[in-house]
């Protein structure tokens, strides 16, 4: 787990990743002449499984008593217009099915950020996917750049320095900042970094599929991971076997509203906290939850301007709190303890409650939506020994950058940011006082960078697929429920809508009625009715 000073800062650090190659029109080999790519070595390959070694304490704490986790890796073309140009080693995990005889072969899951790892994720939530494992081979997989993966990086989190300074009203000065930290990512990233984004990861799965020895690609996917999965869908149609796509993003909107949406989304579900805190006693904020409000942009504030130091220098400023918040608030599992750390801080200025939630989610699970989450642990194991700290403390928030901006084809020149900074702050800070100033950054961390790929915006529609099965919730933080009907509706009728009346971020881990249905489906292949609901629990 890291410490204060490690929790990622969004305010800090992102990688701008470059544009995405341009699609192939097939995955398989081509051996006919017509012209594509030959990419027979890769769809031709086996995934040599072997026990989960090294990593994080965490990690191996996680897989140590496991013996039906194994780890291994897949080789992909860092280029798909040019196999032949270099490739990437993918990093997989898997949870044997328990399954007496045969299992119904592998479901893939991705836990969503973008730039979350999902082989330390499914390490640390066996127990979560238990039920699917008793006919499914449970597999999951850090993306190119992410993790395992040849992760990709902007330097050290500690070094990095907020790209506005505070000023907002020095447009020149903020350009400056956001090209050093740009040619920084460049600096420290491989070639990978170049050819980041969900496009090219979605072509990754299907190599994935392929030496699973799947047919079809049964897959679940959480928050960002919905995304990851339309993609596929529109993609490679023929190959979508049983898909659930929970806390279903945005195809359409650029990484401006997105983000001003999830700070919006946050700033409601921190006013839900709040009033649920207020209406308790012992609550650290009184009973008013209007002045609660107040104290909690007032914290922000002040630790910004005087962090706290631990006795080795480190500090803990009011954007950790943040990041903090940001996780904490996807569960109202995590509210009691949230309440208590606040607390702890307020009370006696002891900031380690909250850092130990900055990784301490249910799961280890990191669906982070459109503009993602920050915190959590990075790394994990894979075959062989692997040292944690070859992963960059900052790696979540490098590939979240690097994939958004990469699937984001709008980008504003010098003379238009310029203009708009001012009044980016201030629709930020009006859709939250406490997110605003994290959630602007996303924007401003693309600026400079070639436009990323159009085919999400334009072609992910009326898919020609089985039925898929999408889960929204009302009270989600991070992906607004009209995300969830947008998407469906751009999908078309395959789409499927489960509305979940929750609160918190994604419904499988959270709703018992969600996890039902989920389960329904993917093991038996019994689809809920289309606009059927779970009540709030």
């Amino acid at each position: 787990m890291r410490g204060a000073g490690a929790i990622a800062r969004v305010t800090v650090l992102a990688v701008v990743g470059a544009g995405v190659p341009g699609l192939a029109s097939a995955a398989a080999a081509d051996g006919g002449g017509s012209g594509r790519p030959d990419l027979s070595r890769y769809y031709t390959q086996k995934i040599k499984w072997a026990a989960c070694e090294g990593g994080t304490e965490a990690m191996a704490e996680a897989t140590g008593g496991a013996k039906d986790f194994r780890c291994g890796h897949v080789s992909v073309p860092i280029d798909y217009a040019k196999p032949g140009s270099g490739s990437v080693d993918v990093a997989m995990i898997r949870l044997k099915s328990s399954a007496s005889g045969k299992p119904r072969g592998s479901l893939l899951l991705n836990f969503g950020g973008p730039g979350g790892p999902g082989v330390s994720a499914l390490a640390g939530a066996q127990k979560e996917f238990d039920f699917l494992s008793k006919e499914y081979d449970i597999v999951s997989f850090d993306p190119r750049g992410v993790g395992l993966s040849e992760p990709v990086s902007c330097g050290d989190a500690e070094q990095g320095a907020d790209p506005t300074g505070g000023d907002p009203d020095d447009p020149a000065a903020v350009l400056k900042e956001l090209r050093k930290v740009a040619e920084e990512c460049e600096k420290r990233s491989g070639p990978v970094l170049e050819h980041m984004g969900t496009v090219n990861v979605s072509r990754d799965m299907d190599v994935m599929r392929q030496a699973l020895g799947d047919k079809k690609l049964n897959y679940l996917g959480f928050s960002y991971g919905t995304r990851l999965g339309a993609v596929y869908a529109a993609q490679f149609p023929k190959k979508v076997g049983r898909m659930t796509l929970d806390g279903v993003d945005t195809l359409t909107e650029p990484v401006a509203a997105q983000s001003l949406a999830t700070a919006e989304g946050r700033q409601t579900a921190l006013d839900n906290f709040i009033a649920w805190c207020t209406g308790n006693a012992g609550c650290v904020f009184g009973t008013d939850s209007r002045s609660a409000r107040d104290s909690m942009v007032k914290i922000v504030e002040q630790m910004d301007e005087m962090p706290l130091q631990s006795m080795d220098g480190q500090e803990f400023t009011g954007q950790d709190v943040v990041g903090v918040l940001s996780q904490a608030l996807y569960s109202r599992q995590a509210w009691p303890a949230l309440s208590q750390a606040l607390g702890a801080l307020l009370a006696d200025g002891d900031p380690r409650a909250l850092i130990r939630m900055s990784g301490g989610l249910p799961g280890g699970v990191l669906p982070g939506g459109a503009a993602g989450a920050v915190g959590g642990d990075v790394g994990g194991p894979v075959g062989g020994s692997v040292d944690g700290d070859e992963v960059p403390a900052d790696n979540l928030t490098a590939a979240l950058m690097g994939v958004n901006c990469a699937d984001d084809p709008d980008r504003p020149d010098a003379a238009h940011l310029e203009k708009e900074i001012g009044r980016l702050q201030k629709e930020f800070d009006e859709a939250s006082p406490v997110f605003g100033k994290s959630m602007m950054m996303p924007v401003l961390l693309c600026f400079g960078r070639p436009a990323g790929t159009r085919y999400i915006r334009d072609d992910v529609r009326d898919v020609k697929t089985p039925k898929l099965l999408l889960v929204g919730t009302r009270g989600d933080p991070a992906t607004p429920y009209r995300w969830t009907e947008e998407t469906a509706r751009r999908l078309g009728p395959q789409a499927v809508v489960l509305d979940n009346k929750g609160d918190g971020h994604t419904g499988y881990l959270g709703s018992k009625c969600v996890q039902e249905k989920v389960d329904g489906f993917l093991l038996y292949g019994e689809m809920p009715k289309n606009g059927s609901s779970c009540a709030a629990e």
